[in-house]
Formats: structure tokens, sequence, C-alpha cells
């Protein structure tokens, strides 16, 4: 049974949304599931004045070394100006130690993200993310088209081969919608489908 931990950020509650489907996708397949945040870096009075969502379940993450209990690492942040949140990065730039020692070196990885807007940078995003795990060493597993629903213009959808997201709008008032959960579950599952059988 595969240990895998969904590490994410969320200001508004669209990751954390994904972050449980993930969880839930990867439980399907047998696996033993954690989810952590990583810490809010931003100012009290910056957290306060833009209302992000404060309450949630999952604890923060104890520091970088907590990584290396796990077999795969599923990270989820929503995009800032094209990249990764900047508290998702400033968590992986304090694991120098565990890039130095390649202690994650082998364990699979995977990325989702969300944005405001269909075209407001999911991609470039998710390889943000994607460039940090592949040089901790990780191997990385995406959204196959598996998970058809990711095609189509037909309506708002999110999705990529590259990993799962959502599109949450301007004001932040669309919600992960049924298949952008779905596709979140289905990366969860094959990325613990993967790690079971590297570990085998």
């Amino acid at each position: 049974m595969p240990k895998v931990l969904v590490l994410y950020y969320s200001s508004y509650g669209h990751i954390e949304q994904m972050a449980d489907a993930i969880a839930e996708g990867a439980r399907s397949a047998g696996a033993q599931v954690d989810i952590l945040r990583v810490p809010e870096t931003a100012p009290q009075a910056v957290v306060e004045a833009a209302h992000f969502k404060t309450d949630t379940a999952h604890p923060v993450i104890a520091g970088p070394q907590v990584l290396t209990e796990y077999d795969a690492i599923i990270v989820g942040a929503p995009t800032r100006f094209g990249r990764m949140a900047s508290q998702m990065a400033a968590f992986w730039d304090t694991a120098g130690g565990l890039w130095a020692s390649g202690a994650l070196h082998g364990k699979v990885a995977g990325a989702f993200t969300s944005t405001a807007t269909q075209h407001g940078g999911q991609e470039t995003t998710l390889f943000s993310i994607i460039t940090n795990l592949l040089h901790f060493g990780l191997t990385i597993v995406g959204l196959d088209y598996g998970h058809a629903a990711q095609m189509g213009v037909d309506k708002v959808r999110g999705g990529a081969p590259y990993g799962a997201t959502t599109v949450a709008g301007g004001d932040g008032s669309r919600q992960p919608d049924a298949d952008e959960l779905a596709g979140a579950r289905y990366q969860g599952r094959r990325i613990a489908e993967v790690a079971a059988k590297l570990a085998g």
C-alpha cells in the first residue's frame, strides 16, 4: 500500500476542494493518503483584507523532512501571474537539504492548479510545479486523456495533460465542477497506481 501526500496551498478553497478529490482518487487505488497545507506567508493584514479562506481541516506540514515519509507527493497551488503561488514556492525553497541528499529520488509526483480564467496560466503554473519536482528527482504522472472530460469546448473546462485544474472565475465564485473533480480523482488514482507499481 503506497503512502501518498497531497500537499497544497489554497487562498479561497478551490485548490482545497481539488486536494480532497485527488486524495479520494488515491484512496480508491488502495493508497494511504494524508492531506497537508504549506504555511501561509502573506501578512495577516493581507489575509484578512483579501478574505482568504482560513478554516480547513488539513494541518500545516511540519517541514520538508516530512516529504521523505511518502512514496508519492501530489502538489497543488493556484496560479500567480502564470506560476505557482509564492507560498508553495517558499516551502520548496526550504527543502534544499532534501535536494542535496537525493532523499526524494524515485518517488512519484504530480501537480494540480487553479486559475481565474481558462487562459490564465494553468499550463505554465503546472510546469512551474513540475520543474521543481523534477529537480528533486521525482517521477511525474500527469492527467492523461483517459480522463476524456478535459477535452471539448462546449463549456468552461479545467484539465490539461500535465495535471488536474479548475477555473475559479475572476471573482472566485465558480467552484470546481463535477468533471474537474473527476479529473482530480483520476489523477490521484493514477499516481497511487504508479507508486504501487514502482514500490512493488
